[in-house]
């Protein structure tokens, strides 16, 4: 075991791999692809540069937070512990870190910045976080939204175009992912019934 001393102490422990949960409605898709096999061979050479986050559940097991992709691939390679770096966070807390964690990821599909966007939108807003916390650096007072946007690198309103994408049924937001359908029209298609969309995509 390793400890690395700052503000806050950061422990890394090996943990075995039985004892990690996949974080619950993770919104970031694990595929076995050419970026996957690039991660393995990585691991296979390397080693894991990077330990994966995790939170302790009340029942003795851990909740990735972040490393879901890192686990994937231990385990495509038959290792049985992965070096973790374990921090006490609320479920509000662990949904902010697990998506800031992933939107810096290259190719995230729009259907994953949709679910990530809205997972941390309703984690600010079950936190109790008012709606006019004042940013000194942007002057101006910040919705729940506005907050999220000063913290990525898209828009207030470019963020709620894509949580709009979690209305839409699912066959339709595959098309999204596929390329099949813009952003732009699928965002109005997500304002409809979902009677109305099943409706169109069968046409």
């Amino acid at each position: 075991m390793t400890e690395t001393k700052s503000r806050e102490k950061i422990t890394v422990i090996d943990l075995p791999v039985t004892a990690l949960r996949s974080f619950e409605e993770h919104p970031y898709k694990v595929v076995d692809n050419e970026e996957m096999a690039s991660l393995v061979d990585s691991i296979y050479n390397q080693g894991i540069l990077t330990p994966i986050t995790v939170r302790p559940l009340s029942n003795g097991e851990y909740e990735i937070v972040s490393g879901h992709r890192r686990l994937f691939a231990c385990q495509k390679l038959g290792i049985t512990a992965i070096p973790a770096i374990v921090k006490e966070l609320s479920r509000e807390e662990a949904i902010i870190a697990m998506v800031d964690a992933n939107l810096h990821r290259d190719h995230i599909l729009p259907s994953e910045k949709a679910f990530a966007y809205k997972m941390k939108l309703d984690a600010i807003k079950r936190q109790g976080e008012r709606t006019d916390l004042t940013s000194a650096q942007l002057g101006q007072r910040l919705t729940s939204v506005e907050k999220i946007a000063a913290e990525s690198d898209e828009s207030k309103t470019q963020i709620q175009r894509y949580i709009s994408l979690t209305r839409l049924i699912p066959e339709l937001l595959q098309m999204v992912d596929d390329g099949k359908i813009a952003l732009t029209p699928a965002v109005e298609l997500s304002k409809l019934h979902w009677q109305t969309q099943q409706l169109i995509y069968e046409i």
